[in-house]
């Protein structure tokens, strides 16, 4: 644990957290709870899980469409703004380029407006870390690597990242990046088709296929969504670093998919019914992000290896409570 997560430390007011039901949103406000800060969940949808009593006090909902939200009110005592609100994935992305910039890089510029009006709250903003740099000249991947999406998606996330250092330069506010890579654990939304590890998981233990596009030996970088959140908090609570904003968030190695596959065989004591189809144009070869800036900066690395966090994950999908909140 950092030594800013341990402390907790953080000037008056609460973390509004903007797409706060979702997968990492809601790890990172429990975890915030666990630690005494107050939370607000901003997000379309009230949260479908209920906090543990000693959390509860401190998370409240306010609903949220980020296209239509008034700013100013939403904005009222946050002393950290976490943007999680994201609508689009790289699929959608690509079919519909003009409306991933209205309805995600719009609603942004609009929060920054007015952030102008009433300034103070720090933002940290969820990029991503699989997206922005497109093809790797250098594995794995440091921060400042030329940002070359081949995505909508990614060009939409490098976007907001340009608007936002932006808002630092024009206008001196507290704007931090975090580039996640792949995060996967229990609560992921598997209708997004988001998260190959949880993926692969949930299909192996309800008995469906597991497809994968090309030959399985794309490469990416998997991160627990425990050690995510151990990031964002460590993030959003440390000390300003003028000119240190934006850190890769990963495991710092990388994993193929024929590996999860195996992983899984393993841990499950049988084979797994795998159907290949072709390779999809898009997909990076290999994709590993490199950790040292946050390491060194922030004081965070992951705590889970691969397998501590597959073995987590199974242990949590395994379950039906579980199970019967993954929808």
């Amino acid at each position: 644990m950092s030594p800013a997560l341990a402390s907790g430390t953080l000037d008056a007011g609460h973390h509004l957290i903007l797409g706060g039901c979702g997968f990492i949103g809601r790890h990172v406000a429990a975890l915030l709870a666990r630690i005494g800060h107050r939370v607000v969940l901003a997000d379309r949808a009230a949260p479908v899980w209920t906090p543990p009593a000693d959390e509860e006090g401190r998370i409240e909902w306010r609903p949220l469409d980020i296209c239509t939200a008034d700013w100013d009110a939403l904005l009222a005592n946050a002393a950290v703004v976490h943007h999680y609100a994201w609508s689009s994935l790289p699929a959608s992305a690509n079919a519909n380029p003009s409306g991933d910039l209205t309805d995600n890089v719009s609603a942004m510029l609009s929060m920054l407006d007015a952030l102008r009006r009433r300034p103070g709250p720090r933002v940290v903003f969820t990029s991503s870390g699989g997206t922005v740099y497109g093809k790797l000249h250098r594995v794995p991947v440091p921060e400042d690597h030329p940002l070359a999406p081949i995505t909508a998606y990614g060009a939409g996330k490098v976007t907001a990242e340009i608007y936002l250092g932006l808002s630092r330069a024009l206008h001196g506010f507290d704007c931090r990046v975090a580039r996640i890579a792949n995060p996967y654990g229990a609560g992921q939304d598997l209708t997004r088709g988001l998260g190959a590890v949880t993926t692969f998981l949930h299909r192996a233990l309800t008995g469906q296929p597991i497809v994968i596009w090309g030959d399985g030996e794309l490469v990416r970088d998997y991160v627990h969504v425990a050690d995510v959140a151990a990031a964002l908090v460590t993030l959003a609570l440390a000390p300003r670093q003028e000119g240190v904003c934006t850190f890769n968030i990963g495991s710092g190695s990388g994993v193929s998919l024929n590996r999860i596959v195996a992983e899984i065989e393993h841990v499950l004591g049988r084979r797994l019914d795998v159907r290949r189809e072709e390779a999809r144009p898009f997909d990076v070869p290999v994709s590993v992000l490199d950790i040292s800036r946050a390491r060194d900066v922030l004081g965070w690395t992951p705590r889970l290896t691969f397998a501590d966090g597959m073995a987590r994950t199974i242990a949590d999908l395994a379950s039906q409570t579980q199970l019967s909140t993954l929808h």
